[in-house]
């Protein structure tokens, strides 16, 4: 397997998450291009005040009346224009020149310096690195987009002339792409990079062993299994007949902090399932502190603090290590509750989403996506999701969902990637369909 420098940036956690599945071929490490030792303190003061105002703006919009209005006014820099109608248009925006001139104060030029001492492929998880190891000179540089639509920055000034070859999630994004003057043959379609140990090998034995026992935990009445039973046989193996745990939802809060107090309200609604361990509700903090304190004094007020079997907050100091025990919590995770951020592409794992309201345009097109693809469900009232949540579920409308999440997302990405740096580019796009 050959080897790549990895880049990706501190800034919530998406392009990071995008990065961490594909460590096994990163030379030296993953870099975090932001954060990294290698970054001058000018540099890291840059960044510092980008992230600190992107997580200050999205915690804002909870605020009532003034914080639509200010989100609003900071949302129309990540602006993506109508799809329709079809015209390619590889103007570059302000955000285009404004990156470009950050990058030519020296933004990126600590982590360029260090990969320019070995010949290796760049891959990064973020416009900025990409678009800084372009206008340097470097010429192998692919670069993993994390939405299913993105705004222009991600493109160069020229795109005809840029050597970055863009991995795309989804055939959206890859149109997007070509709207914006990039070349085709510049782009490929990958799918999002998911964790290998959720997927099992290109053979996909762990990803059909979690999707076989959650299909069975989803469709209780076995509404869905009576018409699709003999489909899901050939495709995942036997669905065991029963599982012997509790219907389990994982509730997730954003790299910002945004949305803790709707988790709440869902453990709230489901207390009683809870106490008579029915359902299992991982509340998951991140390594965001604050939140998990947030959890914790709110489960303490239920009296719930001896629910560890079926209320569990997940927390860590790192991310690589909060990355590692979320992987694992999603081999029994049935239901995902989450913004549409990145983790809109674990549908591909074969689990269904409860879209918790977009923050930004991004998710907006994310949230879309996940819907036209059948595997997503828009929030209803927390408080009601005892109600609501059990009247879907015992329709198999879920389990419907979890198959045509894994059926119609790429979940191959990760592999992809791997295939392209290797060379080997037929591999890299076997088993596309225009759904994905």
């Amino acid at each position: 397997m050959k080897k790549a420098w990895i880049l990706s940036v501190d800034m919530g956690y998406g392009h990071q998450r995008a990065a961490y599945p594909l460590s096994s071929i990163a030379q030296e490490r993953i870099m975090t291009v932001n954060t990294d030792h290698i970054e001058s303190w000018k540099e890291r003061m840059l960044w510092r005040i980008t992230q600190s105002g992107y997580e200050s703006v999205s915690r804002m919009k909870a605020l009532p009346i003034i914080g639509n209005a200010i989100f609003g006014t900071y949302d129309k820099l990540q602006d993506i224009a109508p799809f329709y109608p079809f015209n390619v248009n590889e103007r570059p925006n302000g955000n285009v020149t404004t990156a470009k001139n950050l990058i030519k104060m020296g933004l990126c030029g600590g982590v360029l310096n260090h990969v320019s001492t070995k010949d290796l492929p760049i891959i990064t998880t973020h416009f900025m690195p990409s678009l800084a190891a372009d206008y340097n000179g470097f010429e192998k540089i692919y670069s993993v987009i994390t939405d299913t639509d993105i705004n222009r920055v991600w493109v160069s000034a020229e795109p005809k002339k840029s050597n970055i070859t863009f991995l795309s999630p989804s055939r959206h994004a890859a149109m997007r792409l070509i709207k914006y003057g990039v070349p085709p043959e510049k782009i490929y379609i990958t799918g999002f990079p998911l964790p290998k140990e959720n997927i099992g090998g290109e053979n996909q034995e762990v990803l059909k062993r979690d999707l076989a026992r959650r299909v069975r935990k989803l469709d209780p009445h076995g509404k869905f299994l009576s018409v699709y039973g003999k489909v899901l046989d050939q495709v995942l193996g036997e669905v065991e007949d029963s599982v012997d745990r509790p219907l389990t939802i994982c509730f997730m809060v954003g790299g910002a902090g945004a949305q803790a107090d709707i988790g709440i309200e869902v453990v709230k609604s489901l207390e009683t399932r809870i106490r008579r361990q029915e359902v299992r509700v991982n509340l998951v903090a991140g390594i965001r502190t604050n939140v998990k304190e947030f959890f914790e004094e709110e489960i303490k007020k239920m009296n719930l603090e001896d629910s560890n079997k079926c209320l569990r907050i997940i927390y860590a100091e790192t991310k690589d290590e909060y990355f590692r025990i979320f992987n694992e919590a999603l081999h029994e995770t049935d239901i995902l509750w989450t913004k549409p951020s990145e983790m809109s592409f674990y549908t591909a794992l074969g689990i269904p989403i409860i879209i918790a309201p977009p923050v930004g345009a991004h998710e907006e097109f994310n949230d879309m996506w996940i819907r036209h693809i059948g595997s997503g469900f828009t929030q209803e009232e927390p408080k009601y999701a005892n109600d609501w949540l059990f009247y879907v579920l015992e329709s198999g409308r879920y389990a419907q969902a979890a198959f045509d999440g894994y059926m119609r997302a790429p979940t191959m990405g990760t592999y992809r990637v791997e295939a392209i740096i290797n060379g080997d580019l037929e591999r890299a796009k076997e088993g596309f369909t225009d759904a994905r």
